[in-house]
Order: structure tokens, then C-alpha cells, then sequence
């Protein structure tokens, strides 16, 4: 290895002026890195993944794509413990079942838009997204009366354009915060001891109406969530319809005041909708 000496006033005078460009060049790049971290934070959009509540209100929720063999059994569940819940229905669903879409929305239960064909949508274009959501949009409410206003994305897959999309349609984007794993046909009692040690106010539960074990595990869950003193409520009882915001490291959305009872803002079968 060379090392160079430098001599002289002049030498050391280039040596500075040598270590302040690379000073000045160094804190500019980490600025700049700052900057662009902070900006991209700043704009990256989530979905709702969890809800800061005052109290022990938290939600179950039901994706349904695929079959009806358990949905009947999940109905009766859900009415003997006195639960009202949010479906999330996809197109395909819809239109193959039209009588269920009517049964879930005849027992009090909210419904959401989970697209129509259950696509990859970071793939689509926005135009492509929208028509996702409008086609199935029209054909709940053409079946229920009823405009959705809650959307859950395949997969759980998403952008700032996916949710852009949504929000320029009216919708709130759900993820959920416990995902109960049914759709890997896990035991019932997997399912009820994953839901049981996971749960707390605010909490969005993720099951599928056709799961192997669902409906064995929610006859075991809604009890005894029930006995520790949880609420469970629809989606739309749980989140803040304005003044909130939704952090982008957590997903929780939290209110921009002091907690208050967001029953107020209840669903009534309404949306912002299309």
C-alpha cells in the first residue's frame, strides 16, 4: 500500500478543501436518502389491518370464493350466539349462489366486495381494478338491495393503486390482523387455539365460509370470546368512517380524536358507494 505524505501549506490547504467537498458531497446523499425514505413512507398507502378501539369490540370476517357445504352451518352458528359478521363475497360466488348472497344478507350480516374473478391485482390496470369492483359491485346490490362500501383483496395483495382504485369508488380496503388458517384445512381445535391466543379489541379475524374446520371451530370461538367480554361486531361497527388515520408500519387505523364509540357509524345496508 502507498501512502502519501502531504507537504507544505498548500498541500494541506488541498487536503481540507479535499475533505470538505467529500464532507459536503456525503451529507448531501444521506439528506437526500432521508428524504426519499421519509417520501415514500409518507405515501405508501395500507389497508386497515387492525382498529384502536376504546373498548372490547373485535370482528370476525368470512371470505367466500369457493362452495356453500359449510355456509349453512356457519349461518346457524353465528345466530345462536347472537353475532352479526362481514362476508366478503367473490363474483364467481355471487353469481353461482345468489340464494346464499340473499340468506347471509336476510340474517343481519354485512357483505363485502372481494372482487369478481379473485385476481392477482398488482397485475391489473386501475381501469382493470374498477371493473373488478363495479361488475361485483352491481350484481350484490342487484341481488340484496344493498351497496357494499367494505373490500377485501385477493390474496391479500396490494398497492397504492389497488387502494386508490377503492377509495375512488367509495370502498375501505381490509386486510385482517389474525389469519385463522383454515383454508389450509388445519384442525378445528388449530384454529380455535391460534383465534383464542390472538385475540384482543380491535382484532379483524380472517376464516372462509367453505373451510374443512371452520364452522367446528367458530361453534368453540364465538363462546368463549363471548365469556372473555369481546363484542363481536361487523367490520363497518369497528372502524372509523373519517378523522382517522392508518399507520403505514402497522396497519392499525387509529381516530385523529381522543377513541369514541364508533356504533354511531354503523352499517345500515348503505354505502358511499358507486
Amino acid at each position: 500500500m502507498r501512502v502519501i505524505y502531504i507537504k507544505g501549506t498548500w498541500g494541506r490547504l488541498l487536503l481540507a478543501a479535499a475533505a470538505f467537498a467529500i464532507f459536503t458531497a456525503m451529507h448531501w446523499l444521506s439528506e437526500k436518502a432521508i428524504t426519499t425514505v421519509s417520501t415514500m413512507l409518507a405515501t405508501r398507502l395500507v389497508p386497515i389491518y387492525k382498529v384502536e378501539v376504546p373498548d372490547k369490540r373485535m370482528s370476525v370476517s368470512f371470505d367466500a370464493m369457493w362452495g356453500v357445504d359449510h355456509t349453512d352451518e356457519l349461518l346457524r352458528i353465528l345466530a345462536e350466539n347472537d353475532v352479526r359478521t362481514t362476508f366478503f363475497l367473490g363474483g364467481y360466488w355471487v353469481e353461482n349462489y345468489p340464494e346464499y348472497v340473499r340468506k347471509i344478507a336476510d340474517a343481519g350480516h354485512e357483505i363485502g366486495n372481494h372482487t369478481y374473478s379473485h385476481p392477482h391485482l398488482n397485475s391489473l390496470s386501475p381501469a382493470a381494478i374498477r371493473q373488478e369492483l363495479e361488475r361485483n359491485h352491481s350484481n350484490i346490490k342487484a341481488i340484496t338491495g344493498r351497496d357494499c362500501f367494505l373490500f377485501r383483496p385477493p390474496f391479500g395483495e396490494y398497492s397504492n393503486k389497488v387502494i386508490e382504485v377503492a377509495e375512488e369508488l367509495g370502498y375501505y380496503t381490509i386486510q385482517w390482523s389474525i389469519d385463522s388458517l383454515d383454508w389450509k384445512d388445519v384442525s378445528a381445535q388449530f384454529i380455535v387455539d391460534r383465534v383464542l391466543s390472538q385475540a384482543g379489541p380491535g382484532e379483524i379475524v380472517l376464516m372462509h365460509n367453505n373451510g374443512k374446520y371452520t364452522a367446528e371451530a367458530l361453534e368453540r370461538i364465538l363462546p368463549e370470546l363471548k365469556r372473555r367480554g369481546f363484542e363481536i361486531v361487523p367490520i363497518s361497527e369497528l372502524i372509523y368512517r373519517d378523522n382517522y388515520y392508518i399507520e403505514p408500519h402497522s396497519g392499525i387505523q387509529r381516530p385523529l380524536k381522543p377513541p369514541k364509540d364508533t356504533r354511531s357509524r354503523a352499517f345500515t345496508g348503505g354505502g358511499k358507494g358507486l
